[in-house]
This record gives C-alpha cells, structure tokens and sequence, in this order.
C-alpha cells in the first residue's frame, strides 16, 4: 500500500497517463512521449518490492526507471524533489493578472506555458496533444491560464477536482509561471474552485501546510 501522499499523486496521474500497473504495492504510471515526471514513474509503498518487473517495463517502453518515493531509494540517483501539500489564499501585490479557465482546445497555448516555465518548450506539442486526448469527457480536470497585463499567457495550471482523504478539496501538481506576479493569482483561482488546494512544488518554492517530501530518482538497476 502507497503512503498517503504517494496515493494522492497517484489518483492525480492515472487518469492522464497512458499505462498503468500495479505490483507488489507498487504503482507504475508510463506515458511515452510525455517528459513529466508524474506520469512516467513507479510510486514505492514503504516497504520497497523486488523492482526487477517494474523497471523492466520501464525500459521495454524505453523510459528510464524512474521511482518515486518518501526517501532516496539505494542506487537510485536522485533527479527532483518535491513538497507535495495544502496550499492557502495568500494576498497577492497588486498586479493586472487575469485568470480564465479553458477548454482543452487550447491546451497547446496552455502546454507552451507549462514547459517554457519548466525550461523544456520542446515538449509543448506532444504535451498538449497527450493531455488534450486524455481530457476528452474528464469533467473533474480544469486547465487554467493566467495572463499578464498585455494579454500574454504568463501561468499553466491543471486543477483536479477530488476529495483527498488529505486536507483539501482539489490539486494542482501540474502548474507552472513564466512571471512570477502570476503565481499566487494562478494558485489563488485554483484554491477558489473548491476552497482547498493541494499542490506540489519545488523545495522551498511555497509556503505550504501539512508539507511531505517525494523523492524521484533514476534506479541503477540494482
């Protein structure tokens, strides 16, 4: 069985990604053609299996065996850490961004600001076709676009309805801004869609409650 928070990205995933499976505790969620790293992953219970299975099917859809876990796993190398937690409205500095939410046929502006946020622009158009396919009838994901003052899109953020045996009532572990004046509006809309927001981030990047760290990293193969 998965630790909570595990479970928590796990139920986010799934529904976007295109393989699933379960071994030993164990979820692996792959998406070829995709580069997030939530959907190309084997989420570890506590107790971590025997691997071999699982990176096995990770190499056979040529992804790299990628583990995601509470703690660095031995021979893993690590590649991104994150804080998943329950992010709170926080007053905003005046500033003129404007947050809509869209419909899944613009996920290509939506994508171009999610990558050129995360510094990978290159994977913008795969990442919208995958996530503009896997929305078709998902009523409970919402993409939500942040514009700048001149109109331009300055924030990416996908919103996941759910109820989380964790505080809060939505997520959003797919976000990102290419302005910083338009982090806190965008996760601000977010938190109002259900008036509980979990969210994941770099370390330190928010000020987050009830806050876990996940570890993803690369198996040796070991």
């Amino acid at each position: 069985m998965l630790p909570d928070v595990l479970t928590e990205l796990t139920d986010y995933f799934a529904p976007l990604s295109t393989f699933q499976r379960e071994e030993g505790g164990a979820v692996t969620l792959l998406t070829p053609g995709v580069n997030v790293l939530g959907l190309n992953a084997t989420y570890l219970p506590e107790a971590v299996p025997d691997l071999r299975s699982a990176l096995a099917w990770h190499m056979a859809h040529e992804l790299p065996p990628l583990l995601a876990s509470l703690s660095p796993v031995a021979g893993a190398q690590q590649v991104a850490a994150l804080e998943v937690g329950t992010f709170t409205p926080t007053q905003a500095q005046e500033s003129n961004i404007v947050v809509e939410q869209i419909s899944r046929l613009h996920m290509q502006k939506w994508a171009d600001v999610l990558t050129a946020a995360h510094g990978t622009p290159e994977w913008a158009t795969p990442l919208a076709r995958h996530l503009a396919a896997r929305l078709e009838g998902q009523r409970d994901y919402l993409p939500l676009l942040a514009y700048d003052s001149a109109g331009e899109a300055a924030g990416a953020l996908l919103w996941h309805g759910v109820t989380s045996s964790i505080n809060g009532r939505g997520a959003a572990h797919l976000w990102g801004v290419t302005d910083e004046t338009a982090r806190l509006p965008l996760l601000n809309a977010a938190w109002a869609l259900a008036e509980g927001l979990r969210v994941s981030s770099l370390l330190g990047e928010l000020a987050l409650l009830e806050v876990t760290g996940v570890v993803f990293g690369v198996s040796g193969g070991e």
